[in-house]
């Protein structure tokens, strides 16, 4: 029999001042959050002050909205090049998955840059956060219900919004597979891996792993007769897997050489604008609603009564359903 839940998910959490704030945003705050947790525990075998853990957790997440964003303008490009003002507009929604992980590490090479930290080990640093923002993501896209598999009978099928029939929830089996990267990841640095071997290894894992769960998803062939998210698993799967051919090369750091190898910073406090960036850095997600750039109103009306066209909201005209890849 067809899974009993139909998913109506109200996708508003609630209003300030007539901004609407949104569960698909709240998913990127909460994964920034807990990346910023997550960099404060490790501080101390990563010899950072708090000041500095402050610029590395607004740099990546910086990265993280920006790469996201750099990619839909990238795969929606046609529908850009006609509405220019529409680039900076996340408030209408559109963020690209694997945008977030070029983005992230773009963050952090500037982090890199500025405070002079080894550029290998602190990619290390960044794959456990990685993995915890992208399962975090996958909560928010269920929420949306952007993003349907295949129809199907399993009992966990789910009744989307918009889609016939009863559906995969791919994005929850894709954001269990990144949470359950994690162990992977931490049980691979308690016993010591190459420079960067914690990093190629969340690549293949990422990567490779969401091949099989793509398999599920229902989206357009776009790029090379696959869908473009599809493409990308492979060329990144490809990818990692060199990178890990060529990083067995390098010697194995215990955990305990991988410390010494920061050199120690002396306590600082964050800065009061570093406070205020970290801050604004967190709640600005909030105002993102979905995945791909949308129509609000037109898209989200039914599940949320009152919402109507405005100045944040205006009434836009897309060429078909544009999702995240």
């Amino acid at each position: 029999m067809p899974g009993p839940w139909v998913h109506h998910i109200d996708p508003i959490i609630g209003s300030v001042l007539g901004v609407h704030l949104w569960w698909y945003g709240l998913s990127y705050t909460l994964g920034f959050l807990n990346a910023h947790l997550y960099f404060m525990r490790r501080r101390g075998v990563l010899g950072l002050s708090v000041r500095s853990v402050y610029l590395l957790t607004t740099l990546l997440s910086l990265g993280v909205l920006c790469g996201g964003r750099g990619l839909v303008v990238f795969y929606e490009r046609a529908y850009f090049i006609e509405h220019p003002a529409m680039v900076p507009a996340v408030w209408m929604g559109g963020m690209a998955t694997h945008g977030l992980i070029l983005g992230g590490l773009a963050g952090v090479i500037a982090f890199c840059l500025i405070e002079r930290r080894p550029f290998l080990l602190m990619i290390d640093e960044l794959a456990i956060p990685a993995a915890l923002i992208l399962g975090f993501g996958r909560l928010g896209n269920f929420i949306d219900g952007q993003i349907v598999g295949a129809t199907t009978d399993v009992p966990w099928a789910v009744k989307f919004p918009e889609a016939d029939g009863f559906r995969h929830p791919v994005v929850l089996y894709d954001g269990l597979k990144n949470l359950c990267i994690i162990p992977i990841l931490m049980w691979a640095r308690s016993r010591g891996v190459p420079p960067a071997g914690l990093a190629v290894r969340f690549i293949v894992l990422y990567a490779g792993l969401r091949i099989p769960i793509d398999l599920l998803r229902e989206y357009p062939a776009t790029w090379l007769s696959l869908p473009t998210g599809q493409t990308m698993n492979i060329i990144l799967t490809i990818a990692g897997v060199l990178l890990w051919l060529r990083n067995q090369r390098r010697s194995i750091l215990t955990p305990e050489e991988s410390a010494a190898a920061f050199v120690r910073q002396p306590p600082a406090p964050p800065s009061a604008w570093q406070r205020v960036a970290l801050a604004a850095v967190l709640l600005f997600p909030l105002v993102i609603p979905s995945d791909g750039v949308r129509d609000v109103p037109v898209r989200y009306g039914a599940r949320h009564p009152g919402l109507t066209h405005s100045a944040i909201y205006p009434p836009i005209s897309l060429p078909g359903n544009p999702t995240s890849p």
